[in-house]
């Protein structure tokens, strides 16, 4: 899993960086008011193949951590146990022969 955080740190950093400050700024509102730019993160992540490997092998806990979040929208903290699950789930993807570093293709 940190090598996926690295990675959409490195690839998605503005992104990240954006999606962050709103949801500090917006406790009670962060859902609603940074929904675009969490978008944005998610469209930025969803191109790096280390990133996709890991949804794909653990889709199940990922959904279930999503579905979690918008049921308790005021209280994201009850859904630790989720972020839990996803995160054990992610260490066990083998992402080796998966290139973790792409090579930008030309426009």
């Amino acid at each position: 899993m940190q090598a996926a955080m690295d990675i959409t740190a490195k690839y998605c950093h503005k992104e990240m960086e954006a999606y962050g400050s709103c949801v500090a700024s917006n406790p009670s509102t962060w859902q609603q008011t940074c929904h675009e730019l969490k978008i944005k993160v998610a469209e930025c992540t969803s191109s790096h193949p280390v990133i996709q490997k890991i949804r794909q092998g653990c889709s199940k806990e990922f959904v279930e951590f999503e579905r979690c979040l918008r049921e308790n929208q005021d209280k994201p903290t009850s859904c630790t146990p989720h972020v839990a699950r996803f995160l054990g789930c992610a260490e066990t993807v083998d992402i080796s022969g998966v290139a973790t570093n792409p090579v930008p293709q030309p426009l």
